[in-house]
């Protein structure tokens, strides 16, 4: 009888064991049946462009025949060329910087179907506000000090960039513990209606010398009031972002940026250390 016990028990466990890498296995085959890839269509004749929702921190190519740059001041779009007809298929793999993989299917053709290919767009967009959770910050009370933020009448640093009726002002930073507060009003003056495709802030060297590697790194907010999507002409609207505490260290500066999707009206703010130091506090 002993025996039998003993023997039932390994039976189980094998069983357990067994049921538990299958599903382990159908786990892990889940996992990377939901990773995405996407395709493009490249040409030796045309330019075609990829737009991350972040900065690109590396890009590795399967093929020698696809060329690959960084668009010329900015950080997040990719220009893919084929370097001669007909290829075979390969594709690229870029990393960007907020830790995420994406996989290219690249294939040649002489005439592409679309020269761009939008991946900020994957990203979800709503109107109601996002939390990004972080140690020893609490969420309840981001949110109150937005609402604070929101209502305040403080006009400082009062920053503003401006193209073709689109204003983008900067009203004011404030500080709440080990959080920044940062608000912004967005002015559409046209007839058009403005359709965001980002806003971004990044930290980056005030000049770059020759043969040097420009070194950037993005701040990713906490916190925003709500997610900026699209500004109708004639109207104007307000967000709050919140981003974790920091100073900017000396020859560099704060960049802002606002662009629009499928058009041309970006703007962009400097934010100095100054402008950082002077953040009005915050009483709850």
């Amino acid at each position: 009888m002993k025996r039998l016990i003993i023997m039932l028990a390994v039976s189980a466990g094998m069983l357990g064991t067994t049921t538990s890498n299958t599903a382990a296995q159908q786990n892990e085959e889940k996992h990377f049946s939901e990773m995405e890839s996407y395709k493009l269509e490249i040409s030796d004749a045309k330019t075609s462009n990829i737009i991350f929702p972040f900065a690109i921190v590396s890009v590795d190519r399967g093929s020698k025949d696809i060329l690959v740059q960084k668009a010329k001041g900015v950080e997040h779009i990719l220009q893919v060329k084929a370097a001669k007809e007909n290829f075979e298929t390969s594709n690229l793999s870029v990393v960007t910087a907020d830790g995420k993989l994406t996989t290219i299917i690249v294939s040649y053709a002489k005439d592409p179907a679309s020269l761009q290919l939008s991946l900020s767009s994957v990203k979800t967009k709503t109107e109601s506000s996002i939390f990004v959770p972080k140690e020893n910050i609490n969420e309840e009370e981001v949110r109150s000090a937005t609402a604070k933020v929101l209502a305040s009448r403080t006009a400082s640093p009062d920053l503003k960039d401006d193209k073709n009726d689109i204003v983008l002002h900067l009203q004011g930073i404030f500080i709440k513990d080990n959080v920044l507060y940062f608000r912004f009003a967005v002015s559409n003056w046209s007839n058009v209606g403005y359709d965001v495709e980002q806003l971004r802030f990044f930290i980056r060297d005030q000049k770059k010398a020759n043969r040097t590697a420009s070194q950037e790194i993005e701040v990713v907010p906490l916190y925003t009031s709500k997610t900026p999507d699209k500004i109708p002409g004639k109207t104007i609207d307000k967000y709050v972002f919140a981003l974790p505490k920091f100073t900017i260290p000396d020859k560099k500066y704060m960049t802002i940026q606002l662009m629009e999707k499928d058009g041309g009206r970006h703007l962009v703010l400097k934010v100095k250390n100054r402008h950082i130091l002077k953040a009005e506090v915050i009483k709850l």
